[in-house]
């Protein structure tokens, strides 16, 4: 997911990406609460997510006061039998996964139109290559924001579209092929 909505007033604020650690679950949530009210998810899927997956978990802070003004899941699943459920545990990533998942990229509006998002997926695609695809749910109308990095719709089963329904009504199962 990508959304981003008001936060700071940051004209010159720099902001980076960097790893997360279990110390920015309480920042990661309250994020998420502003971006995704009507999609909650609770601290422990979080921080869960961090554990199984850190290298997938990346958090946009800003230069001077490391607030965090961002921040990106992902991490490996099945391919066509995930993503998981919205506000649900993994349990664990799976030894036989052969696909790339972008679970949430969110980043606070006052730091959109610097590239920031650009930066964090291209990342993001470097760490997926031994998966031939990556996957997400685009919500929001999203989807040809996504299409600008090669992202384009799929058409799923019925098991998955029961669980994108809990995204929201123009929520979209999205794929991208690596070496395309």
């Amino acid at each position: 997911m990508v959304v981003t909505v008001g936060g700071k007033n940051p004209a010159k604020t720099k902001a980076a990406w960097r790893e997360i650690s279990r110390d920015d679950i309480d920042s990661f949530v309250c994020v998420a609460d502003k971006i995704h009210p009507n999609l909650p998810e609770s601290d422990q899927v979080f921080a869960e997510r961090v554990r199984l997956f850190p290298q997938g978990c990346l958090a946009l802070v800003e230069d001077v006061a490391d607030d965090l003004c961002g921040y990106v899941i992902s991490h490996p699943i099945r391919r066509r039998r995930q993503p998981p459920a919205l506000d649900s545990l993994l349990g664990e990533i799976a030894s036989v996964a052969d696909q790339y998942n972008i679970h949430d990229l969110a980043i606070l509006s006052d730091f959109r139109g610097r590239g920031l998002a650009r930066e964090c997926i291209n990342k993001l695609l470097q760490r997926a290559k031994r998966y031939p695809t990556v996957s997400l749910v685009s919500v929001y109308n999203t989807a040809s924001f996504w299409g600008r990095f090669g992202f384009v719709p799929v058409e799923v089963g019925e098991c998955l579209k029961k669980k994108l329904l809990d995204y929201g009504d123009d929520a979209i199962s999205l794929e991208w092929q690596n070496g395309k």
